[in-house]
This record gives structure tokens, C-alpha cells and sequence, in this order.
């Protein structure tokens, strides 16, 4: 390519060389500083060995860091951990991000030019030409187009923690709901227990003629209820603990984890949260990524405007032989806007900028209104779980004791032991709702912040409590 002697032609080459080398492939695809932002939010690692597993190796290490946290009753953090590692919908997130630094690497680097090669002859005469061709507008704006797709880049790491933080807020409700299902199915079983013992208390006291037929229709119905009530918290039971396993990503052997008997205590009182708006507005990773939207929107504006005039430059060096002549040059191809001046790519650009300012504006809004709505439902639901545990199971409690006394003592019926025991069966179902809402509550408390919420009233592993 005797057109590159040209002192011209070295400094286009030497130009699209040092620009071309400016931008390189980090290895991890940026996922180490995404999983630095999910592990500050959630709490777990989003790895084993600090990037994503690539092959048998990887996968043996995942299995033994699972297979270790399996083999003792589940918590709820050493759910959101397997879950960090191991969701295969997570896990496909993480890798868009070597999607977006493919792009911005690419941004970064100059278009290949294009080498135009032209032999032809006639008439005993022979004619070369040929010609390098370089995209002189994308050199001018290719610093402008790595600014863009920087920020795009980091949009994407946000939005790829956001999904972390996601993930484990879902994970945390789901183990909620499981172990509050499993309590509430084993309790059921309780009950039914004691129905059919009442049921057989009733048929032989009828048998002695002591009981009415009616008397003995209302046990009997009573415990084919607590049957039914059984069947169904069963398929529940079934059900909440298949959502919490596909969102751990686990099948085979570690599908037949362990969940604890019975759901955490309440702690000694609620988190205090002040100005919980503010710190929605500045922690919630959405919220950051739709800012970066707004500013990458505003950028490709000014790209935009920039190049309204001018999209398509490209300069060419040429070199001709004809025969014994060589001759050398230059072409510049530029089109000439005579019917397209620009104006609807840069009005385009300006309706893109004004969505991804509202839709910012949206975002925050939403993020203020589920704070406060998430942040009273934890109060509440708080109240009501404490409530049941200070107040009505005690009564409930001495008014068995109460009841027991007097029905020993032949001062109260059978009937009236019986129907106090099924009232205080449905006072332990209620607390065990209580206790799921709370901690469901809380779930959705620290997703509307953006992350865990603070150490000093959260960050503390979830432990079993007292079965009521």
C-alpha cells in the first residue's frame, strides 16, 4: 500500500492506531464490581471464587459451598446466599454485562478501513487503482461515542446488581412463606389429631348413651374439616417451598433441604427509620440507573446534534498505476445534505431525552411511595405479630388453663372444653400468619430502601424461635 509513503497517510494510521488501542476486554466482564454492589446489598457473595462459573471446576466448587450451607436447616441468609450463586436467571444477568463492555470496547475502537482494489486493461494498456478508505467521522467522534457507551456500561452494572438485589429480596419472602407454610401444615396435623381423638371421644360417649346424635355430627363434621384444612396446608407447604428451590436453583439430592420447624421470633422492637424517602431516593440502584439513562440520553443528544450536518465522511487515499505511471491522492466522500438536513434524527434524540427524564421522574416517585407504604405495613404488621404473642395467645392460654380447671373439677362440659380448644387453635394459626406478614413485611421494607436495612437492627442471621 505504497499510499501510506504519504506523510498524511502515516499520521491517519498513526491516529487510528493509538485510538483503536485505547480500549481493551477486562477479563470479567465487570462482574466483580457489580457482585461488590449486590454483596454490599444483600449480603452474600455473588461468587465462590470471585467471577462466574465457566466450567467443571467452577461448577464442583458451587456444588460443595451449596451442599455445605444444605446440610443443616436452612436460614433465611443462607437462602439468599445459594440463591446469589446458583439462580440461573441471575446468573444469565451477570453475563449481559460482557455484552455491554463488548459494546463499549467496541465504541472505542475505529471502523476497519476499507481497501478498494481495481486492475483492468484494454488496448495494450494496463490500470490499477487502489484506494484505503478510512471513516474520518468516526475517528472525530469516537471519543463522544466511548463517553456514551461508558455510561451506558455503568447503567448496566446498576441494573445488574438491581437484579441481584431483587433476586435475594424474593428469595428471602419466598423462605418466609415456606417455613411459615410448613409450620402452619405440621400444625394442621395437630389439630387433626386432636379432632379425630374428640370425634372418637364423641362416638363411644354416644355408644354409652351419654351424647346426643347431633353432638356426635358436630365432632365428627369438625374433624373432617380439620382434614381438609390439613390437605390443603399440605399443598401449600408443597407449593411456597417449590418457589423458594427454583429461585435457589437446586434439583436432584439438594431439593430435599431441610427448612427450620418454625418461623424467627419477633426482635425485641421494630426498626426506626428516619427520613426512609431520602434514603429510597439515594440507595435504590433503579433510581441511579435511570439518572445515568437520562445522562447517556443526553449525551447521544449531543452526539446527535453534532453530526446532524455531517454523517458520513470518508477520506481516502489513493494510489493509481497506469502502465509506467503511478500517481497518488486523496478522496474525501461526503454527503451533502440537500433533502435531509438532520432535524428529525435531533428531534428523535430530544422526545428520547424528555421519556427518560419523566420516566426518571417515575421512578423516584414510585420509590418514595413504596417506602412509605413498605415502612408502615412493617409497623403495623410488627404491632399486630406482638400483639397476637403478648396478648392473645396468653389469654388464650389462661383461659384453657382456666377451662381444663373447671372441666376437672366437673364445673364445665365437654362441649365447652372442646369448642375453647378449636378458638385456641385459631388464635396459634393467627399469630402464625402474624409472624409470616412480618417478616414478609420487612422483606419488602429493605427492598424499597434498595438493600438490607441498617446493621445495628438488621444485619443479624435469623434465628428459630419458640413454636407457639
Amino acid at each position: 500500500m505504497t499510499c501510506l509513503h504519504k506523510p498524511g497517510g502515516a499520521i491517519a494510521m498513526a491516529a487510528a492506531l493509538l485510538l483503536s488501542g485505547c480500549a481493551s476486554l477486562s477479563g470479567d466482564g465487570g462482574f466483580k464490581a457489580a457482585a461488590a454492589v449486590s454483596e454490599q446489598r444483600t449480603g452474600a457473595p455473588a461468587s465462590v471464587a470471585g467471577r462466574l462459573p465457566q466450567n467443571d471446576d467452577d461448577g464442583r466448587a458451587l456444588a460443595a459451598v451449596i451442599d455445605q450451607k444444605l446440610a443443616q436447616p436452612l436460614t433465611a441468609n443462607d437462602a439468599v446466599h445459594i440463591a446469589m450463586l446458583n439462580n440461573r436467571g441471575l446468573q444469565a444477568t451477570y453475563w449481559s454485562l460482557g455484552i455491554a463492555e463488548a459494546d463499549l470496547v467496541q465504541a472505542g475502537r475505529l471502523q476497519n478501513p476499507v481497501l478498494d482494489f481495481k486492475r483492468s486493461h484494454g488496448g495494450g494498456a494496463l490500470e490499477i487503482e487502489r484506494t484505503l478508505t478510512f471513516n474520518l467521522l468516526g475517528i472525530l467522534t469516537a471519543p463522544m461515542a466511548g463517553r456514551i457507551e461508558g455510561r451506558r456500561y455503568e447503567q448496566s452494572k446498576l441494573l445488574v446488581a438491581n437484579e441481584a438485589v431483587r433476586v435475594a429480596a424474593e428469595t428471602r419472602r419466598a423462605w418466609v412463606a415456606a417455613v411459615a407454610a410448613s409450620q402452619s401444615a405440621d400444625y394442621a396435623q395437630q389439630v387433626e389429631a386432636s379432632a379425630q381423638a374428640s370425634a372418637e371421644l364423641a362416638q363411644r360417649m354416644r355408644d354409652a348413651g351419654n351424647w346426643s346424635a347431633m353432638d356426635v355430627a358436630r365432632e365428627q363434621a369438625y374433624h373432617a374439616q380439620t382434614i381438609a384444612d390439613v390437605n390443603a396446608a399440605r399443598k401449600g407447604a408443597v407449593m411456597a417451598r417449590e418457589k423458594l428451590t427454583r429461585l435457589m436453583g437446586l434439583a436432584g439430592a439438594q431439593a430435599a433441604y431441610k427448612l427450620p420447624g418454625h418461623l424467627p421470633d419477633l426482635p425485641a422492637a421494630p426498626s426506626e427509620l428516619a427520613d426512609i424517602e431520602q434514603v429510597a431516593v439515594n440507595e435504590r440502584l433503579d433510581i441511579q440507573a435511570a439518572k445515568l439513562d437520562v445522562a447517556h440520553t443526553a449525551s447521544t443528544l449531543g452526539l446527535t446534534k453534532t453530526t446532524r450536518f455531517i454523517n458520513v465522511l470518508d477520506l481516502g487515499l489513493v494510489a493509481n498505476s497506469e502502465g509506467a505511471t503511478n500517481t497518488r491522492g486523496y478522496e474525501i466522500a461526503l454527503e451533502i445534505p440537500l433533502f435531509d438536513w438532520g432535524s428529525t434524527r435531533v428531534a428523535r434524540a430530544e422526545a428520547t431525552y424528555m421519556q427518560a427524564a419523566n420516566m426518571l421522574a417515575q421512578t423516584a416517585v414510585n420509590a418514595r411511595s413504596e417506602a412509605r407504604e413498605s415502612y408502615a405495613d412493617y409497623r403495623a404488621s410488627y404491632d399486630l405479630a406482638r400483639h397476637y404473642r403478648d396478648q392473645v395467645l396468653p389469654a388464650r392460654k389462661k383461659l384453657a388453663d382456666e377451662t381444663l380447671l373447671r372441666y376437672n373439677g366437673m364445673l364445665m362440659s365437654v362441649f365447652e372444653l372442646l369448642a375453647d380448644a378449636r378458638e385456641q387453635a385459631s388464635a396459634v394459626r393467627g399469630y402464625i400468619a402474624a409472624q409470616q406478614d412480618f417478616w414478609t413485611a420487612q422483606a419488602n421494607l429493605e427492598a424499597a430502601l434498595g438493600g438490607r436495612l441498617p446493621a445495628q437492627t438488621i444485619h443479624q442471621e435469623l434465628k428459630q424461635g419458640d413454636q407457639p
